[in-house]
C-alpha cells in the first residue's frame, strides 16, 4: 500500500503542476482505507496542496452519517482529518440521515456533481474548453476496489447498475454484501476518469482479477469494464495476481 500511495501523492503533485488542482474519487474496502492511511504517513504527503484537492466518492453505503461503515467516515479516519483539506472540496454523498430512500441520496450527489463540472466549466479559461459544461467534473484518478464477485464501486454482478447506461449515480437496493442499500457512480460515469487505479490484494480475489483481465463482459464481472481515458492500472499483490498470466504483471505493482 505504501507503493501505491507513493505513486498517489506524485500523480496529485503533477496534476497540480498543471491544472492548479486535482479530483481523486475514493473508494472504500481494505485496501482503498488502507492507502489512504499509508498517504497520510507518507513522508512525501506535503508535497500535495491538500486545501486544492477535491475530494469525491465512487461509492457509499446508505447508513446514518455517523456509521462506522460508511466510506467517508473511514477516509476521514484514515486520511481526511490528518491533512489540511479546504471543508468546501469534500463532498460527501447524502446518508440516510438526510434523505428517505438511496435514489434521492443519489439524485443528489449527480446534482451536485453536475454543479462541480459547470463551476469548473466556468474557471476554465484554456482554449480547448469545451462550449457546454459537462454532467461530470474532470476526475483525475479514480481508485477503485475489487470484491471477490467481481463487484467494483457498488456495481455488483448482473444488476440493474451495471447495466445502466445514462445516469451518472445510481441508487442501489439488495446489495449482496451488507448493507443492502446504497449509492454508487455508474461505469459510464467512472470512465469519464483520465485515469482508473484497480486496487486489489489478497489470493480470495485472484478468480475476479483473472477473469476480468481475460475480457470478461462488464455485467458478469463489473471489474471487467472500468477504463480511464489516459489509462487503467492495476495495482495488485501477488496473490491477487496469482490467476493472471506472468507476462500482464508489472513488477513495481507487486506487494501493493
Amino acid at each position: 500500500m505504501a507503493a501505491i500511495a507513493a505513486r498517489l501523492i506524485t500523480k496529485l503533485v503533477d496534476v497540480q503542476d498543471k491544472h492548479g488542482e486535482a479530483t481523486i474519487v475514493l473508494t472504500g474496502g481494505t485496501v482503498g482505507i488502507g492507502t489512504l492511511k499509508a498517504v497520510a504517513d507518507s513522508p512525501a504527503a506535503p508535497a500535495v496542496d491538500w486545501s486544492k484537492v477535491n475530494f469525491w466518492w465512487g461509492d457509499e453505503r446508505f447508513v446514518g452519517s455517523a456509521d462506522g461503515d460508511r466510506n467517508t467516515r473511514q477516509a476521514y479516519d484514515a486520511l481526511l482529518k490528518h491533512i489540511p483539506v479546504d471543508p468546501e472540496r469534500i463532498h460527501e454523498p447524502g446518508s440516510s440521515d438526510d434523505f428517505e430512500t438511496p435514489e434521492e441520496a443519489a439524485d443528489d450527489y449527480a446534482r451536485r456533481l453536475r454543479e462541480a463540472a459547470v463551476a469548473e466549466h466556468a474557471a476554465d479559461m484554456s482554449d480547448d474548453r469545451p462550449e457546454e459544461p459537462g454532467v461530470l467534473p474532470r476526475f483525475d484518478v479514480v481508485l477503485l476496489g475489487v470484491g471477490p464477485d467481481a463487484h467494483v464501486a457498488s456495481l455488483f454482478p448482473e444488476q440493474a447498475g451495471i447495466r445502466e447506461k445514462e445516469r451518472t449515480v445510481v441508487g442501489v437496493r439488495n446489495s449482496p454484501k451488507p448493507p443492502p442499500l446504497r449509492i454508487s457512480l455508474t461505469l459510464p460515469a467512472i470512465n469519464t476518469a483520465a485515469e482508473v487505479w484497480m486496487v486489489v490484494a489478497g489470493e480470495d480475489k485472484a478468480g475476479a482479477v483473472g477473469l476480468a483481465l481475460a475480457g470478461a463482459t462488464p455485467v458478469q464481472v463489473p471489474a471487467a469494464g472500468p477504463r480511464g481515458t489516459s489509462r487503467t492500472l492495476w495495482l495488485i499483490d501477488e496473490n491477487a495476481a496469482s490467476r493472471v498470466p506472468q507476462q500482464l504483471v508489472r513488477k513495481d505493482a507487486a506487494g501493493a
